[in-house]
């Protein structure tokens, strides 16, 4: 079988994260016998730049014909000036919005060898593995009405709306209790259902799915708790189940344990399973093209990519398992570096994943 790939390297450092991220993948296509053609595309402010919007016409075609989508990142300070629907961010929502990426996945996995690098405890940390889904497509970022309105007495007014149909909770709900079922079996819904009337629905709704996995431990936090909980012990937690905003929050918070952002993968599917794979840190303008960038979160992600769209868990297995050898082996780009360590550049941690993978393939 071949693949179809769309390749997004973005903005920033993301045509550097992306290119390591291409080397294993051709790694994978000539020596493990994974087909895909791959073809490139433009997004946010490189699309910007060359077609005047953060997502071409040409862009979404690609994506919506394609099995997955790879990005690099989005974003940089000189479009903080563009009007708000032509920023490069607005060209991320717009692809997660047109394709149904209702589900977003955000796994935080501490690698042994990072304990010390992590912001808590090593001893709070040890074993961490929890996987975070985050509805995508609704909630506050996507209600309407919003916008900076004017009253009469000349005050001006932001507003957004917060809501979500049954029906988006529970696909979303079902998507998450399908991953706990591949997991240990035990899933925490957070919300804010002490205050918030849509809440109040997501809670019922979620309690309503559950009836269909009589397998899974149903619990329910407020987002508050969940976010003391996160950092006082996250390895209670195995899967966690938030909308938009509170996912974003908490999955950023989550970056931390694990001893970088640069680290963290994530994947978001629609119904089909059809992904959009992208690391969860930022664009960072201030490192681009210094070589500086971890690739790392990049290369889960294609983990990712061949475990949820592709259906090729044993490659998936192999190169997670090719990443912790690095690891071991004490490579460490900057955001995960500590002293004794061995420096290595982006190129240089995408070449040794590409050896370990190779190495791994001979045993």
């Amino acid at each position: 079988m071949t693949h179809k790939l769309l390749i997004l390297p973005g903005d920033g450092i993301g045509p550097e994260i992306v290119a390591e991220a291409l080397k294993v993948l051709q790694v994978l296509k000539h020596e493990f016998d994974f087909g895909f053609e791959a073809e490139q595309g433009l997004i946010g402010g490189a699309a910007f730049d060359v077609d005047g919007h953060p997502l071409p016409r040409a862009t979404l075609d690609l994506a919506r014909d394609c099995d997955a989508v790879l990005l690099g990142a989005v974003g940089g300070p000189q479009y903080e000036a563009c009007p708000r629907e032509l920023r490069p961010e607005r060209g991320l929502l717009g692809l997660r919005y047109e394709l149904g990426l209702f589900a977003n996945l955000r796994p935080a996995l501490l690698y042994p060898r990072l304990a010390a690098a992590s912001a808590l405890k090593p001893e709070l940390v040890a074993g961490l593995d929890l996987m975070i889904v985050r509805e995508l497509t609704g909630g506050i970022y996507f209600g309407e009405p919003r916008g900076i309105r004017t009253h009469n007495s000349g005050e001006r007014e932001g507003v957004n709306t917060l809501s979500y149909r049954e029906s988006e909770i529970e696909r979303v709900a079902r998507s998450a209790f399908d991953i706990a079922m591949c997991r240990d079996k035990r899933l925490c819904s957070v919300d804010k259902a002490n205050v918030l009337e849509v809440s109040e629905l997501w809670r019922e709704v979620v309690q309503r799915v559950a009836a269909d996995y009589p397998q899974v431990q149903l619990t329910h936090m407020y987002v508050d708790n969940a976010a003391m909980q996160l950092v006082r012990a996250p390895t209670q937690f195995d899967v966690l189940l938030t909308d938009n905003m509170f996912g974003d929050i908490l999955s950023d918070a989550a970056a931390q344990l694990t001893g970088s952002i640069g680290m963290l993968p994530s994947a978001s599917l629609n119904a089909e399973r059809k992904g959009l794979y992208e690391p969860v840190h930022g664009s960072a303008p201030d490192i681009a093209g210094k070589g500086l960038a971890n690739p790392l979160a990049t290369i889960l992600s294609v983990a990712m990519m061949l475990r949820y769209s592709l259906n090729e868990p044993e490659l998936a297995v192999r190169l997670q398992t090719a990443v912790g050898r690095v690891l071991d082996q004490g490579l460490r780009t900057p955001d995960i570096y500590a002293r004794g360590d061995q420096r290595a550049s982006t190129a240089q941690m995408g070449d040794a994943v590409v050896l370990a993978l190779r190495e791994g393939q001979r045993e």
